[in-house]
């Protein structure tokens, strides 16, 4: 039985995970990569990490990716989780007009499972980096949980709950059983 003062704690710290503006952007070039990019806003939702989510294509709509990244850290995001497949230029190009942390996921795409899209993301020239997760959904996955981590820096209430998802996460393995 949980106490009426841990009660009014818990919500207390669900109170101060509220914020006006989102912390994360997630972004992708296409509504095809919606698929995978889900992933990374149901771990935000998750945490309740607010967010954005935009179709941006840096080939399609450079003038809007430029507007985008120029402007995201003047509307107090923190993070851009950035998606795509292919040549796989957005979150390299979103990357260098921004000084906030670009966390890139390759689509998986017909040529190679996404290895294209894996290549193109990780081989940024030094000074602009993108850090690059898996390709598919663990990597989107994977680039929410690092984005919370970033997050969690300065919040203690997200720190208390990523270390809980962590310690559940490894109390899953340690009761799996082999019959």
């Amino acid at each position: 039985m949980i106490s009426n003062k841990k009660k009014e704690s818990s919500k207390a710290a669900i109170l101060k995970r509220v914020k006006v503006n989102p912390e994360v952007a997630v972004i992708m070039g296409s509504k095809s990569d919606w698929i995978i990019m889900k992933e990374a806003t149901l771990i935000l939702k998750k945490f309740n990490v607010n967010f954005i989510t935009k179709i941006i294509s840096a080939h399609r709509t450079p003038q809007l990716m430029c507007d985008f990244a120029k402007n995201a850290e003047k509307k107090e995001m923190k993070i851009i989780i950035a998606g795509a497949g292919g040549s796989a230029h957005l979150p390299g190009m979103v990357a260098s007009m921004t000084i906030l942390p670009v966390l890139g996921v390759p689509i998986p795409t017909s040529f190679n499972s996404g290895l294209d899209s894996l290549l193109s993301i990780v081989q940024m020239p030094k000074g602009i980096p993108v850090s690059t997760f898996a390709v598919g959904k663990s990597g989107a996955i994977n680039a929410a949980l690092n984005a919370i981590s970033i997050l969690a820096l300065n919040d203690v209430s997200l720190k208390k709950s990523l270390t809980k998802y962590r310690e559940d996460l490894s109390n899953s393995v340690l009761r799996m059983k082999i019959t």
